[in-house]
């Protein structure tokens, strides 16, 4: 008998599977897909070259049947597998339990053609039992779940093969359009425009410390009401102007700064009066345990991770046995979790806090992603961080424990308490006003004993929400400790975070939460967005794409059409709608679906788009009266003033909402001295020039060398500016200066090599051939020497490639290793001494972050772990083979014969 194959996603997942089952299995991993839509033309059967609609992989003449390939990449591990095969005596699919993980299993059994017994095993949690009762308990492959991922796949590569080329020819090249992907770059842009359009205002109030009559202790109040009239705050004002809403107007009163300070010392010697107190109970219920969406949410809060970076730490305790399957959009817990809670709850926290009855919870999407439970620690009785402590490493620990968290306060009883408000008056140079107190006591902590949303410490959190005033009644009198003018000014809309994106897609229906993480990643990685500090900002040419899409294809960015998308998508997988027809009404048009008619809409009408109005963002009018504007081009955005001659570069880290009319008028300023010639060389003769590029200011000796039909061949010698230098006040001898170098200091007495000292894109430093040495500043490479440089040559060399680091960020929190930044062959790049990760272009290196340099290297190291190659595997060194001596006979082996096995011809175009 042989052994049973069992195939997963992942190997670290078969790993962890194996050690349930029996010698009777054999479990091996898919390493994800083995079969998709062709990436490239290359990828086109050859059979397929000649067909129009090969370009999109899906015959759209034909009932939308995708042209399937089994990518290069994946051929070796498809071999592998068939070998495993043909020694089996059964086929167990184990893939995951969503759509994704069903359709693996489909392309699998497709792929393999099996001719033993083929199972489909689900389960939501990694443990033994588990395993077991999946044995136990197989099923058909589920073809409407297949049917649902197909037809969103189909639909992915229809949107943006068709989309696509519309921005190259409209926009700029290499551009890309996605369903969800545009609609979350809409998001972003329609925020940043938020943020452009806004305008600040002033507002005071007064903030004093207050004490009762006959009492120690003070209490906290604030300024509310001007003789019966309340005092305007933020939510007053309206964005776009400034000025009071007309919903505000005459019904609040604007405090200045000046009268702000005239009643402040009015009220120093003052006494208040306590008009009313409002007592009222209320009660906090626990949250529901988490769901994909949330769990990426509150990691982002408590622990700034990224959303993929959540993602992937769940996805390895998953895997590892940890926690339930962590795609999943329902909030229920199986009777097993609800009594391992309960339970647990009683050994730490006491009967008290456990309810009478098990707390249920309903899931808001008709569809649950099939995984039909919420992300929760695996077995029957929950393992706490403290067990488990010793065996995760550090982004792994602090993610079960929030889960862990989560899952058990879920099931606690209401948290409850008492809120009092005060109001008290006081006059005040002849104004009557009306200060507000409030106070907080938590009587029954309740859930809050185990976690408290975005926070890390229940306990602190208890004492912060607890605001105690002292015993207070109509008529009681309090004296003024200190009292202050506050000034405030209204903030602009707060940009996305990519918790709060998240929050907003989920809110809307869009996408779905397994997605969220890569979606947010592709925005980011096509250049459409980048990050500071936490928040997400748009390029320009994400305001380009966007106004292109709104403008001439609406629908496409339509955020209830695409939501209504999504819910079409859980109807094909509940089997209520049909996918063929549906994708159908989304191509060609009709009554099925929406109805939009992509090839029409994209095929009429968008050659007259006028590509300059679509990359044109206006910033307002000149001093001239004419329109400054940033436009997007070829090479990046730049600004104009009118159809003027005049072009200033954008660098990359300006945000659209800091460029106002007076930095664009300082960038064109600049821009509009042009050329400016500071004199000749006296050595060569040539001119010398200032000049502001894309990269910044620099200096040029003589001109580019062209050929006969103008074409550059050769460049002349340039040098960036030096900090501290500008262009308005450079000099013929600054501009030499810079010129002279690479400076050389002569040969090293060691190596024969010339040692040089020269100026790089990210600082100063000496070469000697292919070695370097980092230079501590521009001052420093002036006047080094060569016996200086020589010392320098002998320092060791650091860890990883022979370049000066950057900026060091910090500890990574998993590794305990040091991040760097560095300059390397093909630009900056983060490194731990063994895992390099390139810093995205348009990401200023030493403005990096550590959270930023931890997620480019866990994200670089889980790309390579995909790939089956291990970065911190410690490499064996190489033997060389021991000589062999001469052979006294040589004897020629014959070649075996091979059988030929003939190959059939797949019956459907789905096995290509």
């Amino acid at each position: 008998m042989g052994k049973s194959l069992v195939i997963v996603e992942s190997p670290a997942k078969a790993r962890t599977i194996e050690r349930f089952l029996g010698d009777g299995f054999r479990v091996e991993s898919s390493i994800g897909h083995v079969r998709d839509l062709p990436g490239k033309a290359a990828d086109i059967p050859a059979k397929y070259k000649g067909e129009k609609w090969a370009r999109l992989g899906v015959n759209v003449e034909d009932e939308f049947e995708p042209l399937y390939i089994v990518p290069p990449d994946k051929k070796p591990q498809v071999t592998k597998l068939r070998k495993l095969l043909k020694d089996a005596d059964a086929l167990y699919l184990a893939t995951d339990e969503d759509r994704e993980g069903e359709a693996i299993a489909w392309h699998l059994k497709e792929v393999l053609k099996p001719k033993v017994p083929v199972r489909r095993m689900v389960f939501s949690e990694i443990t033994e039992s588990a395993i077991q009762q999946a044995m136990d308990d197989t099923r058909e492959i589920d073809d409407r779940l297949v049917d649902a991922q197909e037809a969103r796949r189909v639909l992915d590569r229809l949107y943006g093969y068709e989309v696509s080329p519309v921005l190259w020819k409209k926009v700029r090249p290499r551009l890309s359009a996605g369903r969800v992907q545009s609609v979350a770059t809409r998001l972003v842009v329609d925020r940043e425009r938020a943020r452009m359009r806004f305008h600040s205002a002033e507002y005071w109030d007064l903030e004093a410390r207050l004490q009762k009559q006959g009492e120690d202790h003070g209490f906290d109040a604030k300024m509310v009401e001007l003789d019966g009239k309340r005092l305007a705050s933020g939510r007053d004002f309206d964005e776009n102007t400034g000025k009071l809403s007309e919903k505000a107007e005459g019904q609040v009163v604007l405090l200045g700064g000046d009268e702000a300070i005239q009643i402040a010392d009015g009220l120093v010697d003052g006494t208040f009066e306590v008009r009313s107190v409002q007592e009222k109970p209320f009660t906090r219920k626990p949250y529901a345990p988490f769901i994909t969406s949330t769990l990426q949410q509150e990691a982002g809060r408590k622990f700034r991770f990224t959303a993929q970076r959540t993602m992937r730490v769940a996805q390895g305790l998953y895997e590892n046995g940890y926690i339930t399957y962590m795609r999943t959009d329902s909030v229920q817990l199986s009777s097993q979790a609800i009594e391992a809670a309960r339970s647990q709850m009683v050994d730490l926290y006491g009967q008290d806090v456990v309810p009478d009855e098990p707390r249920n919870y309903a899931s808001r999407s008709k569809n649950a992603q099939e995984a039909h439970e919420a992300i929760r620690p695996t077995g029957e009785t929950f393992r706490t961080p403290a067990e488990v402590e010793q065996d995760l490493d550090g982004d792994a620990f602090r993610l079960y424990e929030l889960i862990w968290k989560r899952t058990v306060a879920s099931q606690m009883k209401d948290a409850s308490g008492m809120s009092t408000r005060v109001r008290l008056d006081a006059d005040s140079n002849g104004h009557r006003v009306t200060f507000a107190a409030s106070g907080r006591v938590i009587e029954f902590p309740g859930f809050l004993l185990a976690y408290v949303e975005g926070s890390d410490d229940p306990n602190a959190e208890l004492e912060d929400q607890e605001r105690v005033l002292p015993p207070l009644a109509e008529g009681d009198r309090a004296g003024v400790v200190t009292i202050e003018p506050a000034g405030h000014e209204t903030q602009p809309p707060a940009r996305f975070t990519e918790a709060s994106l998240v929050r907003e897609l989920e809110e809307r229906g869009i996408g779905r939460p397994s997605t969220y993480a890569s979606i947010i990643q592709t925005i980011q990685d096509r250049g459409y967005v980048w990050k500071k500090g936490s928040a997400l900002v748009p390029t320009f040419t994400a305001f380009a794409v966007t106004k292109l899409l709104e403008q001439h294809l609406s629908s496409l960015v339509d955020f209830d059409f695409t939501a209504r998308m999504e819910d079409d998508l859980d109807e094909i997988a509940r089997g209520e709608r049909q996918a063929t027809p549906w994708l159908k009404a989304f191509y060609f048009g009709g009554e099925a679906g929406d109805g939009l008619a992509l090839q029409e809409l994209i095929g009429s009408g968008w050659e007259d788009i006028d590509a300059r109005a679509i990359s044109s963002i206006p910033l307002g009018k000149s001093e001239g009266g004419e329109d400054v504007m940033v436009r997007v081009g070829r090479y990046g955005a730049y600004l104009q003033i009118g159809d003027g001659d005049v072009r200033a570069n954008i660098r990359d880290d300006i945000a659209p909402d800091e460029l106002d009319l007076d930095e664009a008028r300082q960038l064109l300023e600049k821009a509009a001295l042009g050329d400016l010639p500071l004199g000749d060389d006296p050595e060569t003769g040539l001119p010398v020039y200032s000049k502001t590029g894309r990269f910044g200011d620099y200096v040029q000796l003589g001109e580019a060398e062209r050929d006969a039909k103008g074409k550059i061949k050769g460049k002349p010698k340039m040098a960036s500016l030096w900090p501290g230098m500008s262009r308005e006040s450079l000099t013929l001898d600054d501009a030499l200066k810079l010129l002279s170098f690479p400076r050389e200091l002569g040969t090293h007495p060691d190596t024969g090599v010339m040692v040089t000292a020269q100026d790089g894109r990210y600082g100063p430093y000496l070469k000697m051939g292919d070695d370097t040495r980092s230079l501590e500043g521009h001052e420093q490479l002036e006047r080094v020497t060569l016996s200086e440089a020589v010392e320098l040559f002998k320092q060791p060399k650091r860890r990883g490639r022979q370049a000066a680091p950057i900026q060091t960020l910090g500890v990574h929190p998993r590794t305990e290793l040091e991040l760097q930044v560095k300059s390397g062959r093909f630009g900056p790049y983060v490194t731990d001494g063994a895992v390099n990760a390139s810093v995205p272009k348009g990401k200023d290196p030493n403005t990096l972050s550590l959270e930023e340099g931890v997620e480019l290297i866990d994200r670089r190291e889980q790309k390579l772990l995909d790939q089956g190659k291990d970065p911190r595997a410690k490499k064996k060194a190489k033997k060389k083979a021991p000589k062999k001596k001469a052979a006294k006979k040589k004897t020629k082996k014959k070649a075996a014969k091979k059988k030929s096995s003939a190959k059939k011809t797949p019956a459907a175009s789905k096995d290509t």
